[in-house]
């Protein structure tokens, strides 16, 4: 998908006055009208205090690409929010109706639009990140692909939380976590999602599979300890390292019924664990922002 010079603005909320950074009270929804494409609703978490510059995070939920709305994303949007980001949870279309690579170019088109967006929502020193859970963390990793190779725009890091990277990872954690059930709900999203055989094999499609991962964006990577995708998350937070991407990679003991937590309209049910992961967003954003020496 060409980029357009130019794109359709969408009506944006007055942010509200000076108040806390990125306050996890302040949650706007909005619509974004994106070029050749019908518009996509979004909520905006977070506020900044007028002539501050904060990370501006676009966000995919999780839901096996085949579920999953705006209330889904409530939970990590929340806690980007708390960490100091001012995020935008994007409501891209869902399989079977809109199979890849549908979603990653609905995505990659709200990033465009964010960056036109960043001086406005984020402030003038603001910087681009990318952040999803378990589907979202796959389409965050494929947009983040996407911007390496197109060039443009520039992003300072991705957050991915228990990302579904491979259909044929077969892992330890996943086997462990599905035991003897004869259906796999990651299986059944990841046929729903692939339509062709040929998709398994494309990078944007399978990020896990990818054989060039130089000069991706610095990345975090979180899974819980029992968590289904803890192995092929962990096996590609090694792998950007050893292509020389910045990675920071924790298995979180507290972290319980990861990825389903993540997504839960109500919350994860942790206040610790919350906690933990918040500070993670927080280091990790506060490194990106910080001016090069």
């Amino acid at each position: 998908m060409s980029s357009p010079s130019s794109a359709p603005v969408a009506e944006l909320p007055d942010l509200p006055a000076p108040a806390a950074t990125a306050a996890t009270g302040a949650e706007n929804d909005i619509q974004i009208d994106l070029p050749g494409r019908p518009a996509v609703r979004a909520r905006i978490y977070g506020r900044r205090e007028r002539g501050a510059s904060v990370p501006l995070v676009l966000h995919f939920h999780g839901g096996t690409f085949v579920c999953g709305d705006l209330d889904n994303g409530r939970s990590v949007g929340r806690l980007l929010a708390a960490a100091g980001a001012l995020v935008v949870s994007l409501d891209y279309p869902l399989a079977p109706q809109a199979p890849f690579p549908e979603p990653i170019e609905v995505g990659f088109a709200a990033l465009e639009w964010l960056h036109k967006q960043r001086v406005k929502l984020g402030g003038k020193a603001s910087r681009l990140f990318l952040a999803g859970e378990e589907a979202g963390g796959n389409l965050a990793a494929a947009v983040a692909l996407m911007a390496r190779d197109r060039a443009h725009p520039p992003l300072a890091g991705q957050i991915l939380l228990s990302p579904m990277l491979d259909p044929c990872a077969g892992t330890a954690s996943l086997r462990q976590a599905t035991g003897d059930a004869i259906q796999c709900k990651w299986s059944a999203g990841w046929q729903e999602y692939l339509k062709r055989p040929r998709d398994a094999i494309h990078p944007y499609a399978v990020p896990g599979g990818s054989l060039r991962l130089a000069q991706i964006a610095p990345t975090l990577v979180l899974v819980g300890r029992d968590d289904p995708m803890r192995d092929e998350a962990l096996g590609f937070a090694r792998r950007l390292g050893d292509a020389g991407i910045p990675v920071t990679s924790h298995m979180l003991p507290s972290a319980a019924n990861w990825p389903e937590a993540l997504y839960s309209p109500e919350g994860s049910g942790c206040a610790a664990c919350e906690a933990v992961v918040r500070g993670h967003f927080r280091d990790f954003l506060d490194a990106a922002m910080r001016p090069a020496a």
